[in-house]
């Protein structure tokens, strides 16, 4: 991992201890502020999970959850909590166990992932690889849980960032223990990117970051150690690189489904350069591609100063640029949410990337056009390129859907309007995406037709006739 991504995760280990007219989108504004109250209101049904010790626990994993990193001292007045909620984040993580501030969260219906409470651990540099059982035994575990004092916004425990496969091990029983003494939160721990430093089978290893020859590996050991029923990491595209971000994809999710886990991904709003503002249709691109490869959590990078420049708030806490595109890509989302969360993920395409560079070092080929059964011919008829998954309901109802992300311009350099056409002979279609239903259309021939735009994502559902 290069200097700048390690100290920007430093940052956070402190703390345990636009493409659309601006016509448009004030017209949009209303019925995303509408959503906003409607978010609000769904907030306080919350329908309680269960973590792996059978607790139930505060976060509702049934529906599309949106998270954001930190939060600091100068964002705590309940103006500036009230505004996290009509951002569209439902959690936040690195916070305090804060009465006051905890209030806040609870009036405004946002959860707290909480640090400070057990002990702290990052992976950073790697030097530390394989100490954690020394620095941090269990039995601190069960001491700090003794004087913890819980809160019903807190809904996960922060247990740590970043560790090298060498931790895993450590980390099994930390997340046993942690989910036991803690019986309304459950244990909240994020995993390195694949661009993180890969070991050689040295004894240099233990000063490696990840703690194996390969990123699958590292990934693989983590399921085999950790009794989790999700699996987090953070990947920052516009530091790194697109081919790298679909990659880690599909290693990630290709572990998820083999293990029966959920796939949480946290997401860059802020930027690594001062003069770089992440676009609206940036946003749509990393978080469109991550549902379509099946994420049911999307975590954004950083509401407030924890590292790297341009977060959502500036150092006085005011709203910057950010704040109003992440609204609208927000709202987008849990728009979709509802009917995307009805299905699971079982795989991912890439569809007409050929002649794009998006796919080089990526270990999977693309299609030229898609058919899995269902959904037969599947293409833009312009041939841009299309990240395609799969989906099954969950209810085992036999409908099926497809969600497609329009992947032609991941750096919003020249966004433009697609058709995407295909067949589906035998089954009931309807669409929707971020701005509610989406028409589709029928040919003579039977041919179906949606219109989409770059970075759009759109849930195509089939139901059997």
């Amino acid at each position: 991992m290069n200097k700048l991504i390690s100290l920007s995760l430093l940052a956070c280990a402190v703390a345990w201890l636009g493409t659309q007219s601006v016509s448009a989108h004030n017209a949009a504004d209303k019925q995303e502020q509408s959503q906003s109250r409607l978010n609000s209101a769904e907030r306080k049904q919350v329908r309680p999970s269960v973590n792996a010790a059978g607790n139930n626990t505060r976060m509702d994993r049934s529906r599309l959850n949106i998270g954001a990193y930190h939060l600091q001292k100068y964002a705590w007045s309940d103006a500036h909590v009230r505004e996290v909620a009509e951002c569209g984040i439902d959690f936040l993580i690195c916070i305090p166990n804060d009465k006051e501030l905890l209030d806040r969260f609870q009036k405004h219906h946002v959860g707290a992932i909480v640090s400070g409470v057990v002990p702290g651990w990052w992976g950073g540099d790697g030097k530390n690889a394989g100490t954690m059982q020394k620095t941090n035994p269990l039995a601190t575990y069960d001491e700090r849980a003794k004087t913890f004092t819980d809160h019903p916004a807190i809904w996960g425990i922060d247990i740590g960032d970043e560790p090298s496969a060498l931790d895993f091990p450590h980390y099994g029983k930390v997340y046993q223990r942690v989910d036991s003494l803690f019986p309304n939160q459950f244990p909240y721990l994020n995993l390195y990117p694949n661009y993180a430093s890969v070991s050689q089978n040295t004894a240099e290893q233990t000063v490696n970051q990840l703690g194996t020859p390969t990123y699958r590996e590292h990934i693989a050991e983590y399921c085999r150690n950790v009794p989790a029923d999700y699996l987090c990491y953070d990947f920052y595209l516009y530091s790194i690189n697109v081919p790298l971000a679909y990659e880690n994809l599909r290693v990630v999710t290709d572990a998820c489904t083999g293990t029966g886990r959920s796939m949480w991904i946290v997401l860059q709003v802020n930027s690594n350069k001062e003069d770089k503002w992440i676009t609206e249709n940036e946003l749509r691109f990393q978080a469109y591609t991550a549902m379509a490869f099946g994420a049911e959590t999307i975590t954004w990078a950083c509401y407030t100063a924890g590292w790297w420049h341009n977060q959502v708030l500036d150092a006085k806490g005011e709203k910057t640029q950010q704040y109003d595109k992440l609204r609208r890509v927000n709202a987008e989302l849990h728009r979709l949410g509802p009917s995307y969360m009805k299905y699971r993920r079982t795989r991912t395409d890439f569809v007409s990337f050929q002649g794009t560079k998006w796919l080089e070092g990526v270990g999977q080929k693309t299609l030229s056009d898609f058919s899995n059964g269902v959904f037969e011919g599947l293409r833009c008829s312009d041939h841009s390129p299309l990240v395609v998954g799969t989906m099954l309901s969950r209810t085992g109802n036999g409908n099926q859907a497809i969600f497609v992300c329009a992947a032609d311009d991941p750096y919003d350099a020249h966004p433009t309007n697609h058709t995407l056409t295909f067949r589906a002979d035998g089954w009931r279609i309807s669409a929707c995406g971020g701005e509610g239903p989406v028409k589709v259309n029928v040919g003579a021939d039977g041919t179906y037709s949606i219109d989409l735009r770059s970075n759009q994502g759109i849930l195509i559902e089939a139901e059997a006739l």
